[in-house]
């Protein structure tokens, strides 16, 4: 049984906060594109952190089932993104994501709290 947008979307954070990512976000962009339904996006302060934060998620998804369609930027460690469909995740070298701006570009998305996870 396919799993629920959302519910990807916070099992994603899960990992990420579990791998110490840093500024977890969910942005709901459900009404504002056709791309996907949910931006996850995260930042490491190193190199290495974003490509263990990346190689984490891999692994604990394919553990579930649940494989990308696409990814991107895995052999940079600055900026990678991973395409589940429902869910594109984000996960960017801290001084990247400083640099893109990334929540300013998608400042209508509604904010998802993920405190209790």
């Amino acid at each position: 049984m396919p799993i629920e947008p959302k519910n990807l979307a916070l099992q994603v954070c899960s990992i990420l906060k579990e791998k110490k990512a840093l500024d977890v976000e969910i942005l709901d962009v459900h009404n504002l594109t056709t791309l996907t339904d949910y931006f996850v996006v995260a930042s490491g302060s190193s190199e290495s952190q974003v490509n263990a934060i990346y190689e984490e998620l891999e692994h604990k998804l394919s553990e579930k089932g649940i494989t990308a369609l696409h990814k991107d930027g895995a052999g940079s460690s600055r900026w990678i993104v991973l395409d589940y469909g429902c869910v594109i995740v984000h996960i960017f070298h801290k001084k990247e994501r400083e640099f893109y701006n990334f929540e300013r570009l998608w400042a209508d998305a509604e904010l998802i709290a993920i405190d209790n996870i």
